[in-house]
């Protein structure tokens, strides 16, 4: 009952929150320079041609009013309409999204997937020298753009050792997407039994997912030696190794206790990746929702940017929804 009652006052949350950073979105989006209307028409438009055609889409009211009629559209599902792929921007964020979805979860498992060990191992044997590269490793991830590392192992393993697929989008060209059902290729190909497809779109995903992967690993390393290692010197963990209790027993009581951070630093991470894979997505003509945001700010179009916001704006409320629920489960005495 504890836990319902916390699952509903956040929900009481989520709609202030989704207005809010739909407001501040939308303010700052009409602040980007260039005239909508003028690129839609071209430079050989005349005068009254821009004018109505500025009527028309309310960009001759002021920014409350059309702030609100954008507010309007969107309770009835209308997010607007993408002047450059000439579709509604929710048809074409629904198909682009599960794209980036698919990015950023296989970069986080791949950075989960090294940077808890990595951590863990350097909590442990602090001094060893193991914990020493991880310690360096560590240090040059977080200086490094998740992008030149791309263009790193893109050049080694695809122009010199030929090992890896051309960057140009999710599947090979001579190969047929799957049929829809998630929009993730890897899990429609297997939901397909298309192991063709399958092999293909992992085979694109591997690069991608490297340099996401191994550059996200620095905070999770980090998040995870620091915890651990501090939960291990407390009170609690040395009262145990003094009443004799075998070393994992202990170890695992630490790192019990040291998950909501990590669980933390992990939910932060994966909030972050929606919008920071935005130049991994561009390097590798990935063709997600990150890419086609940057392309609305380049061109002027204003509603796929302020989809992209929204759409992640909810995935990341959501995710911070779940991640607060495994806390419960973690340490049950939060539920009181």
């Amino acid at each position: 009952m504890q836990i319902l009652k916390y699952i509903g006052r956040r929900m009481l949350l989520v709609v202030p929150q989704i207005i809010g950073i739909v407001f501040v979105s939308f303010m700052l989006v009409k602040t980007i320079p260039g005239d909508p209307a003028v690129l839609m028409l071209g430079p050989t438009a005349t005068p009254d041609a821009i004018a109505s055609l500025r009527e028309s889409m309310g960009l001759d009211k002021p920014l409350p009013v059309q702030f609100g009629l954008y507010l309007k559209n969107l309770v009835k599902g209308d997010m607007g309409t993408s002047w450059q792929t000439t579709r509604p921007v929710l048809e074409d964020l629904v198909t682009r999204f599960p794209a980036t979805l698919e990015l950023v979860t296989a970069g986080l498992l791949v950075s989960i997937l090294i940077g808890l060990p990595l951590g863990l191992i350097s909590a442990f044997r602090p001094r060893s020298w193991l914990s020493k590269v991880a310690d360096f490793y560590s240090l040059i991830a977080g200086s490094l753009p998740d992008f030149w590392l791309a263009l790193v192992l893109i050049y080694v393993f695809y122009a010199l050792l030929g090992v890896a697929p051309a960057p140009l989008g999710r599947i090979d060209l001579a190969i047929m997407p799957p049929p829809h059902v998630t929009g993730m290729y890897t899990v429609d190909s297997l939901i397909a039994m298309d192991w063709e497809g399958f092999k293909s779109s992992v085979s694109h995903l591997v690069l991608p997912v490297l340099a996401l992967g191994l550059i996200n690993a620095g905070p999770i390393f980090k998040m995870t030696q620091s915890t651990v290692e501090r939960m291990l010197h407390s009170d609690f963990s040395r009262f145990e190794v003094l009443c004799g209790m075998p070393h994992r027993l202990v170890v695992a009581h630490a790192l019990r206790n040291a998950a909501p951070s990590i669980l933390t630093i992990v939910s932060v991470l994966y909030g972050f990746l929606i919008g920071g894979a935005v130049l991994i997505e561009i390097v590798f003509s990935w063709g997600g929702a990150g890419q086609y945001a940057v392309q609305g700010v380049l061109n002027a179009d204003l509603y796929p940017v302020l989809g992209f916001v929204l759409f992640s704006a909810v995935f990341s409320l959501f995710v911070y929804l779940i991640v607060d629920l495994l806390y419960f489960v973690v340490d049950p005495r939060l539920a009181h």
